[in-house]
């Protein structure tokens, strides 16, 4: 009796949950549908219209590519020097950040017997660096500094050494710690543990993450182009902002700018596989 009690009260509770998430879903449908219509008012073009004429503008800069012909090429070569230095920001800010990003994971990992008072320190000057886009910093320092690729650059560094950050103290938090413990059992200090025991387990992880993280500030640094930052988004604010007859020339940054990516993820596949196999063989 008291089994059946106990079901009886369980099939209950499910179906007040299931009736109480019934209630949730749909009092936000109705707050989504209140916003869209009055967000609809405010819309001078309204959304329902615009939304038939959504690939009008992707279509006339494909149009305009493929009438281009030949020319195109001779655009992507005109761009490059932009994409290179859009690639040049990228990778600095990502070297500086994660070369950062490294010590702030190391000091913030209990795992790797970091010192305990400054774990917490750590961990929150990590928060504050990912709590601010870096549209916002660029922005900022773009006031200071005046228009050029640094502060794009620092901008992106700032960013990158708390997003690495955090991703590389959860690696540090699943390795295998009897070769740290072999190797202080032998005296070895702090350091040598970290060199010796520590990064040949974490280094396939850390350049993945690595070159994902570049991969996300080529995009970052074209984005703070249309800011004044310099490189290809600068261009590319140019291209959009002249509309129509410009499709070409932005055809052309959008074929470098998947090239780049492209080329990154496959050289980080590479890497981190001729890194895996390197470790499986010792």
């Amino acid at each position: 009796m008291a089994v059946a009690a106990l079901e009886r009260e369980i099939l209950a509770m499910r179906s007040r949950r299931q009736l109480y998430s019934m209630i949730g879903l749909l009092l936000v449908i109705a707050v989504l549908v209140s916003g869209y219509s009055k967000a609809n008012s405010m819309n001078s073009g309204s959304f329902i219209d615009g939304l038939s004429k959504f690939f009008d503008y992707p279509s006339a800069i494909v149009l305009e590519a493929w009438a281009a012909g030949p020319k195109l090429i001779a655009l992507i070569w005109h761009f490059l020097p932009f994409m290179l230095e859009t690639l040049n920001i990228a990778a600095v800010a990502t070297l500086i950040g994660g070369a950062i990003a490294m010590a702030l994971a190391m000091a913030s990992t209990r795992n790797v017997d970091s010192y305990g008072p400054l774990i917490p320190v750590v961990r929150r000057i990590m928060d504050i660096t990912r709590a601010f886009p870096e549209l916002i910093i660029a922005l900022f320092l773009i006031f200071i500094l005046g228009s050029s690729p640094i502060p794009a650059m620092i901008a992106v560094a700032f960013h990158t050494s708390g997003a690495l950050g955090k991703l590389f103290s959860e690696v540090n938090e699943n390795i295998d710690r009897k070769p740290i413990e072999g190797l202080s059992a032998c005296g070895a200090s702090w350091l040598q543990r970290i060199r010796f025991a520590v990064l040949p387990q974490v280094a396939p992880n850390y350049l993945s993450y690595f070159l994902l993280r570049f991969e996300i500030n080529v995009r970052a640094s074209a984005i703070l182009g249309f800011v004044g930052a310099g490189g290809i988004g600068a261009e590319l604010s140019r291209t959009i902002g002249w509309g129509q007859g410009a499709g070409d020339e932005t055809a052309a940054i959008f074929i470098l700018l998947f090239v780049s990516i492209m080329i990154i993820d496959q050289t980080s596949s590479y890497l981190r596989g001729k890194l895996v196999g390197a470790s499986q063989v010792h």
